[in-house]
């Protein structure tokens, strides 16, 4: 046993585990993956090896140095559980012996939960309820377990036709927000293209007209950028449901605007969040990572919860304690039986994802210029808190790192094309779904 050591704040060393590998899983074709690469050079940088399931052998998560071997393993997303359960299988017959699992999207947590037995043996990984992962990761069975355990969230209703759309629209207050209502769908288009906000009744028909007979949506509050800030909570929970890594911070920026994935973050401190955070997650008896997005709703004065992602986020480099232990630092030492440092969040890092932040930050800017026009007093520059700090205490990149920069120039040589052309659909999709709900 033994490895590389971190230092902790006081010079007491800690090492991990490095006869056990980490092996990444993901499933769908999405090449341009920072969370993946994070999770790569976090273990990577102690002496572990470690394994990801890539699309092909030139992602940015294949290209990194600390990466023992990428496992190439094209998947739809679509295929059937048995035969991802067969690949996951194989796999771990490549590595050669037991593997921390390391999920970095809705539908491999799902499936590893629901396939605990069959993983066992090969794999390492929190134990939890089979069910449980799946209710999370879905709105209408997170809202169900919001309801249950007390936890404020955004008022929503899950209509399960056109006429019971049209009869909500009746008496609805708008405008609102329709999203999908499975985190992923197999062989199925979903009904939106993200979070999509809804100005008025006539939108939300016209949009409603294509969603079918069993609309695969909910209805939510709106919760006004102008009068919320956006909060995110990561940690890693014990087999007790107990907390050996909290951590909150807030959301800068995101892409699209307002309604995507994390652009720029910072570490703000915030207990009575991370209590929030913590009793949930005890009262639903979850062990494992978790990755949730809040909005502080300023007309009430309550945290709501959006989003409860059962695996590490993408951004979950933006938070360390003083020990230097993240969620995938403390996942990994807890399940090869050694004890999680404690220690204080290092408070004011940020994290940038390079990609995503320079259009992000232009749309924003573009947003503070429309409301100087209207010469709205709010803040209109899409900054989600007055609680972010003037300076950063430390930034990280999501794709740049000096001891490893080849995910970094893969993902340009993959961005010039493809990328860019990806980058503008999500632009496209989120002024469509915008401008078509404005009707």
């Amino acid at each position: 046993m033994g490895g590389p050591v971190a230092r902790t704040a006081g010079g007491a060393p800690w090492g991990a585990d490095r006869n056990v590998p980490g092996l990444i899983v993901k499933f769908g074709r999405y090449p341009l993956h920072h969370g993946g690469v994070g999770a790569i050079r976090t273990l990577g940088r102690l002496g572990v090896p470690m394994y990801a399931i890539t699309e092909d052998g030139w992602t940015p998560a294949a290209a990194s140095r600390h990466l023992r071997r990428a496992i190439v393993w094209p998947t739809t997303g679509t295929e059937e559980p048995e035969r991802l359960v067969e690949g996951l299988l194989r796999a771990g017959r490549r590595i050669g012996r037991p593997a921390v699992l390391i999920p970095t999207d809705e539908e491999a947590a799902v499936l590893i939960a629901e396939h605990q037995e069959a993983l066992a043996g090969a794999f390492l990984f929190p134990r939890v309820r089979p069910d449980l992962p799946r209710r999370l990761a879905s709105k209408q069975g997170l809202y169900e377990l919001c309801v249950e355990h007390g936890v404020p969230s955004p008022a929503t209703v899950f209509p399960r036709s056109y006429a019971e759309i049209e009869e909500f629209a009746r008496a609805a207050r708008f405008p609102l927000v329709a999203k999908n209502r499975e985190a992923f769908l197999r062989r199925e288009r979903p009904a939106v293209n993200g979070t999509t906000r809804i100005a008025t009744r006539r939108a939300l028909l016209a949009l409603a007209r294509d969603w079918g007979e069993h609309p695969g949506v909910i209805l939510q509050e709106y919760l006004p950028k102008e009068e919320a800030e956006d909060w995110i909570v990561h940690g890693y929970f014990d087999a007790e449901s107990a907390p050996l890594a909290l951590f909150t911070g807030v959301k800068i920026r995101s892409w699209p605007p307002h309604a995507g994935m994390t652009a720029h973050a910072c570490v703000v401190d915030n207990p009575d969040l991370a209590d929030l955070a913590a009793r949930f997650v005890k009262e639903i008896g979850y062990s494992g990572i978790i990755d949730l997005d809040l909005r502080f709703d300023r007309r009430d004065g309550r945290y709501k919860l959006l989003d409860f992602n059962p695996r590490a986020g993408a951004q979950f480099r933006l938070f360390e304690n003083e020990a230097g232990v993240d969620v995938v630092r403390a996942m990994h030492l807890d399940l090869t039986g050694r004890a999680v440092p404690e220690g204080e969040q290092r408070a004011g890092r940020r994290y940038v994802v390079e990609n995503i932040d320079l259009p992000a930050l232009l749309a924003y800017r573009r947003g503070r210029r429309h409301a100087r026009h209207r010469h709205d007093r709010r803040r209109g520059d899409g900054r989600t808190t007055p609680h972010v700090p003037a300076r950063a205490n430390g930034t990280e990149l999501a794709w740049f790192a000096r001891d490893d920069p080849r995910p970094f120039l893969t993902l340009l040589v993959r961005m010039v094309r493809p990328g860019a052309k990806h980058l503008y659909q999500l632009w496209r999709a989120h002024r469509r779904g915008t401008g078509r709900a404005a009707g």
